[in-house]
């Protein structure tokens, strides 16, 4: 039986990059049952929303989705798809390799880098409790406040204070935490790091820590320490080869995988998962530059190795590390290639999405 798997075509350039990771996907010999949803600005202007009703039913059904680049306004218009994702479907656990590659440009190539960042995806500032400046419950919030810390905390008023909460609890760090330590032990890793400032945010960030070392003593066979967030952004840049599993809040850990994926060539080469009981959503981790899209020539890198990461999930871990493979051949043999990947980016020999996608399918029939 084949697997049922949800493909999420995006927009901008999303469409061609769901192309080409499905592409690659179905020359591994894995057989898959592709339901193409669709989700975006292209849905909202389609159906009238960025997600359709369509599109969760899907997921729900198949338990499995590949998701092309989907373009969130700044500021304005609707909150962020992925965000919406995640919380619909309790996708608690945001996962991001970043791993250099032969051939990619990298200051971090000797000692290679090769991190994964596991994120907390449903609380933290994430959650979107936020009260406007100027209303009157964002009033009351200042006041209660004031009224229960032992000095004025909050000392502007409410016509120009705008408020967000950040909560952490228990459970929500517990099960980060504990899913770091099994990840890191499934796939032969020495170290889990917890990020956080708790020296600061001690009823939140504090919170996180001590759930984490409780759950560290469950693993003794993976090390286990902490830094402080400012401090792990300098360590990063310093001297990444001393990391390895990274387990943060919802907020740090989406800086600082953008950090880590900058130390291996930036994001067009960064996958990324979020992982709940129930359910999983593959999606690379920029976003959809609707600037080149239908031009045939960003790289499809990121969401290949995405669904790299999809068939691991589905337990399919031969094809899993050939196409892996396949990828890295191509990359490190720098000739089918996106311009990104060529060291010079005027270089006339870059080839497009299509291409790229193409060679790759014939690196794995080699």
């Amino acid at each position: 039986m084949p697997y049922q798997v949800t493909l999420i075509r995006g927009d901008g350039t999303g469409p061609e990059l769901a192309e080409a990771a499905r592409q690659c996907v179905d020359a591994t010999g894995v057989s898959i049952d592709w339901d193409v949803q669709e989700a975006g600005a292209d849905a909202l202007k389609d159906c009238g929303t960025p997600l359709p009703p369509a599109t969760l039913a899907s997921i729900r059904r198949t338990g499995c989705a590949l998701k092309a680049p989907i373009t969130t306004p700044v500021g304005t218009g609707f909150r962020s798809v992925n965000v919406h994702l995640r919380q619909e479907f309790d996708l608690f656990a945001c996962v991001r390799p970043c791993k250099c590659y032969p051939g990619v440009r990298s200051r971090y190539a000797d000692p290679p880098v090769d991190l994964v960042i596991v994120r907390e995806n449903t609380e933290d500032l994430y959650a979107g409790v936020e009260f406007e400046s100027g209303k009157p419950e964002t009033a009351a919030l200042i006041e209660a406040v004031n009224r229960a810390s032992t000095d004025k905390r909050i000392k502007t008023g409410p016509d120009e204070t705008g408020l967000s909460i950040k909560p952490i609890s228990v459970s929500g760090s517990r099960r980060i935490v504990r899913y770091a330590f099994q990840y890191a032990r499934e796939n032969g890793r020495r170290k889990v790091t917890a990020v956080h400032k708790a020296n600061i945010m001690k009823y939140t960030d504090g919170l996180f820590l001590a759930v984490a070392r409780r759950v560290a003593e469950d693993f003794p066979d993976v090390a286990f320490e902490d830094r402080i967030v400012d401090n792990m952004c300098m360590q990063l840049v310093q001297k990444p080869e001393l990391y390895d599993v990274l387990v943060l809040p919802n907020l740090y850990g989406d800086i600082i995988s953008d950090v880590a994926a900058g130390l291996v060539g930036g994001l067009g080469v960064a996958p990324g998962a979020n992982v709940g009981e129930h359910c999983a959503v593959f999606e690379a981790t920029h976003g959809s530059a609707p600037k080149y899209a239908g031009q045939n020539k960003v790289n499809p890198t990121a969401l290949i190795l995405s669904a790299v990461l999809m068939l691991r999930h589905l337990k399919e871990h031969e094809a899993a590390d050939r196409l892996e493979k396949a990828v890295a051949a191509v990359i490190a043999e720098g000739k089918d290639v996106t311009y990104d990947l060529k060291p010079d980016r005027d270089d006339p020999t870059a080839v497009g999405t299509r291409e790229m996608a193409a060679a790759i399918c014939r690196r794995l029939d080699k």
